[in-house]
């Protein structure tokens, strides 16, 4: 009896391993390419991170697989990279057909009168802020307290991963996240022009950036790895550079605003911009095209769309769509311990230092802001017509995003 139960534990064990191992060396995502390349704050010895020793604490299933990787990154240690190509300068500059782009247009200028920042202290003071603030039991909001184990699959499908550099990228729309898409496919090499990987970041078509099939997201993970997929989120969160962007929240639906409503965007005319303006400007028999509404004068104001964030029918319908979501709600800060919290408004400098620590600035540059981009000095008068209670009510809708990432209270806004 007792062989026999040896024997069908050993069966077990096996079968376990074996499954194990098909996961990371055959899925055709690459988590056998487990590079590991990148240097953060955090206080962690390299020979720990390399032995897979900083993974204290985990379930038994964790541990196992934590191990497991770390013998594939030891293995695959010994393979060759593709050799570095340094960055041509002055590459061609792109075609723009999308019509976003082609209105706001590229900002080439160097920039080398731009003050550089202390970019070490400031990350230390991003990330003090927000750890405080998660901490803090006074200060509270929606989903604060829960775990990660507790947040829905379909909530993680703005956290991209690049295997093959250990990277993890949260998307924040309106935050140079086009960009930023764009630099994740070259990393990852997850898109092939004529066969050959993209090198250049802006060569990279906004269809194909915007595609949710281009990308390797968290909420893919459960199709391809089953039960075992939030232990291996778990381990690629402990073991990956995790960054983001943020932007002030007022300035950023000020940008949402004039990308999807001021600019013939047929979607977002259809599945928002109609039933504003029926609720909130009371229009009837509208246009079913863009067009035709542009043409006769029939556009969301600014106040339409405020009132539609302040509606409580909206989110009883479904969710804020991610153009204006919470930051707190797309990237889970509370729950995420990011390495690097970038800013839209230092974009050059945060995203040149990003690459920097990532070791990947000789392989590309981010690509240039845009001219046209919304600034913080429009607030006044974007706000100018919007009664004070509302302006108030916004604040409470986006204060999480506000104070976890430091931007300060718009005072002149919410007071007479």
């Amino acid at each position: 009896m007792t062989k026999a139960r040896l024997l069908r534990l050993s069966v077990v064990l096996v079968s376990i391993f074996m499954i194990l191992l098909i996961i990371v060396y055959w899925d055709n995502v690459g988590t056998a390419h487990f590079y590991l390349h990148t240097s953060f704050s955090r206080p962690r010895s390299p020979g720990a991170i390399a032995a897979g020793e900083d993974w204290e604490a985990l379930p038994d299933v964790d541990e196992f697989l934590a191990k497991l990787l770390s013998s594939s990154l030891k293995q695959n240690s010994s393979i060759p990279r593709k050799t570095e190509q340094l960055l041509i300068q002055g590459s061609n500059k792109p075609v723009v057909s999308n019509l976003e782009e082609n209105v706001r247009g590229y900002d080439w200028s160097t920039h080398k009168d731009r003050n550089s920042l202390d970019q070490e202290k400031l990350q230390v003071e991003r990330q003090r802020t927000l750890r405080e603030f998660c901490a803090n039991s006074s200060f509270t909001f929606p989903t604060k307290e829960r775990s990660f184990d507790d947040i829905p699959n379909y909530e993680l499908n703005h956290l991209i991963v690049d295997d093959r550099h250990g990277v993890i990228y949260c998307y924040v729309p309106k935050v140079a996240c086009t960009n930023w898409k764009r630099v994740m496919i070259v990393l990852s090499e997850s898109l092939l022009d004529q066969g050959v990987p993209y090198r250049n970041p802006l060569d990279i078509p906004r269809e194909h950036v915007h595609n949710t099939s281009t990308h390797l997201t968290f909420n893919k993970f459960w199709r391809r790895y089953g039960k075992f997929s939030r232990h291996l989120m778990k381990i690629k969160l402990k073991k990956y550079t995790k960054f983001l962007f943020v932007r002030d929240p007022f300035v950023r639906l000020i940008s949402a605003f004039r990308s999807k409503f001021e600019l013939e965007n047929e979607d977002f005319y259809r599945r928002f911009a109609i039933p504003m303006l029926k609720l909130y400007s009371n229009h009837t028999n509208l246009p079913t095209s863009v067009s035709e509404a542009f043409g006769a004068g029939l556009k969301v104001s600014f106040s339409d769309f405020i009132q539609y964030l302040l509606d409580p029918r909206t989110e009883k319908m479904a969710p804020f769509n991610e153009h204006w979501r919470q930051v707190y709600r797309l990237c889970h800060p509370c729950q995420i311990d990011y390495d690097f919290i970038g800013k839209l408004e230092t974009l050059d400098e945060d995203a040149a230092y990003l690459l920097q620590l990532l070791k990947v600035d000789r392989l590309l540059r981010f690509p240039p802001s845009y001219r046209n981009r919304t600034a913080s000095s429009w607030e006044d008068n974007w706000f100018a017509k919007i009664p004070l209670a509302w302006r108030q009510q916004l604040y409470k809708l986006y204060e999480a995003d506000f104070v976890l990432f430091g931007y300060p209270k718009p005072e002149n806004l919410l007071k007479d």
